[in-house]
């Protein structure tokens, strides 16, 4: 899929550096950011489901 997005012009600059710094076109840094973003909230999530479980374990096996 195709996606095409307009940046304002600060944001755009910032893309472009960090992509000439890593090397990397700005399309394959734009698609890894993308990636990344979708990635992220279902591994956040599981983190902090694990976090709460393990910091409230002694709660839970005394109600149990």
């Amino acid at each position: 899929m195709k996606v095409a997005i307009e940046l304002p012009p600060a944001q755009a600059a910032q893309l472009e550096a960090e992509a000439k710094r890593l090397g990397v076109p700005v399309e394959d840094l734009a698609r890894a950011a993308v990636s990344d973003l979708l990635a992220a909230p279902d591994v956040a999530f599981k983190d902090a489901v694990s976090r709460i479980l393990a910091n409230n374990h002694e709660l839970y096996r005394r109600l149990a």
